[in-house]
């Protein structure tokens, strides 16, 4: 088998993965991302006892236990460039031997669970309430820089683009499910639906400040969009990445947001921090068991 070359696998001098700074012991296989570095240490308040911290850029880990089990609380920073890294250097520490640089003979799945904040497409969605992603609505383009033609639903991508009758000059957009194991585990008590990923928080997201937009009824498009009773329920700008890249490297994802934000409604929370936290805890629970 091949070496995979320094230039690929990039490796600090101590041995860890070049962004994140973890080596395998350092990562348990339940996993929660944080968009926000400072969000690790309110997820990590409800450790048993923390092991392990490493802090390299936006990127900050958290690693011990909770309820007896491990888990590790990590930050991506925004978007799904970050994701790109994130998931590709999680499964190289667990999946290459970084030692003699090449694929470890048995795979390691991972859970990885993302809580975000996130704007609702549509009116029935209160703020400070939750939204679990069924599938990612990739609007970034990050995905087709991979082969993606084993996980994306097809039907879905072609009824969005009938829809929207969507602007060429767009990434194409694809759709990807999440893990069914995890959506099940920690749908009580949520609204599921599609959740779209942009590419930037102005413009990609149909916020108009000073600059012009090329579609500018997207949103109401989205918000209209129906396949077989599946609707998209909300923008942010991680998930379709999460669940491409997890599916093609062979991990367990899913997604979990509060309401910030009512785009239809125009409305804002007046405390998102108490609902990031209700849903922190919410998670803990219902994923370590």
């Amino acid at each position: 088998m091949n070496k995979i070359g320094d230039s690929e696998l990039i490796l600090n001098a101590d041995g860890s993965v070049y962004h994140l700074h973890l080596k395998p012991e350092n990562i348990a296989e339940n996993i929660i991302v944080v968009g926000d570095q400072g969000r690790v240490e309110m997820v990590s308040k409800y450790f048993d006892k923390i092991e392990f911290k490493v802090q390299s850029r936006e990127f900050v880990t958290h690693t011990g236990t909770f309820n007896g089990k491990r888990v590790t609380a990590l930050s991506t920073g925004i978007g799904t460039d970050n994701i790109d890294i994130v998931m590709n250097e999680l499964d190289a520490a667990v999946n290459i031997d970084l030692v003699n640089r090449v694929p470890k003979t048995t795979h390691t799945a991972l859970n990885v669970v993302r809580i975000g904040t996130s704007g609702a497409l549509q009116g029935d969605i209160p703020v400070d309430s939750f939204v679990l992603s069924t599938h990612g609505l990739g609007m970034d383009g990050l995905l087709n820089f991979y082969d993606v033609d084993s996980i994306n639903d097809v039907a879905l991508e072609q009824a969005f683009i009938a829809h929207t009758n969507w602007n060429k000059r767009f990434n194409h957009p694809y759709f990807v499910e999440g893990s069914q194991e995890l959506i099940n585990k920690l749908a009580p008590g949520k609204h599921l639906g599609i959740t779209a990923t942009a590419c930037g928080f102005y413009g990609p997201q149909g916020r108009v400040l000073r600059l012009p937009l090329q579609m500018n009824d997207l949103n109401e498009k989205l918000t209209s969009f129906n396949y077989n009773g599946q609707r998209i329920t909300n923008f942010e700008m991680e998930t379709s990445a999460l669940f491409g890249l997890g599916k093609l490297l062979g991990h367990n994802t899913a997604t979990v947001c509060t309401i910030v934000a009512n785009r239809i409604r125009k409305e804002f929370s007046k405390d998102y921090k108490t609902s990031v936290d209700a849903l922190i805890q919410n998670v803990l629970h219902t994923l370590i068991t």
